[in-house]
């Protein structure tokens, strides 16, 4: 019996149809991202290991995605994970103010989670939408064109 809930299984079974029957693989990043989300936002050994097992893929190309891309998380995380972009055209655009503002209202830095479980906060080289700079993902919604009034506002709007 896998760990994986009846939920995420139609979420992989999903993926699964939109490719060959011999390239389930191809589907290992939205199986991730579907156990992650009925994990409360992170990956443990089990479930990865539980999606390479439903896929019929060997575990180290399950592990491999997981430890790349930055989307996953190995250890606990917040239920809504914050990403600020840092890369040049945000840090030009004022990024910094924003980090310090996020820093100050959630009382986290970079790579930590509020003491409720709320939020993550994390850094990104770059989530490509320079021409909103500064810009943030909050879970999967981009914000952009930051003030620290907008970033409030965003807050408070995930709060509730």
């Amino acid at each position: 019996m896998s760990i994986l809930n009846e939920e995420t299984l139609k979420i992989i079974d999903h993926w699964c149809s939109k490719y060959p029957a011999t390239q389930r693989r191809s589907a290992v990043l939205a199986s991730l991202t579907a156990a992650q989300k009925q994990n409360r936002g992170w990956l443990n050994a089990e479930l990865m290991d539980a999606v390479a097992d439903y896929l019929g893929i060997p575990k180290v190309q399950v592990y491999e995605v997981a430890t790349f891309y930055d989307m996953y998380d190995l250890k606990e995380a917040g239920e809504h994970k914050i990403r600020l972009c840092t890369n040049v055209s945000c840090m030009l655009n004022g990024c910094d103010k924003i980090a310090d503002h996020l820093k100050q209202k959630l009382g986290i830095g970079f790579g930590e989670t509020t003491r409720d479980g709320k939020f993550t906060l994390k850094e990104a080289e770059c989530l490509a939408a320079c021409c909103g700079a500064p810009m943030m993902q909050v879970d999967l919604e981009y914000h952009e064109k930051l003030t620290p009034e907008k970033v409030d506002e965003i807050l408070a709007n995930v709060k509730n």
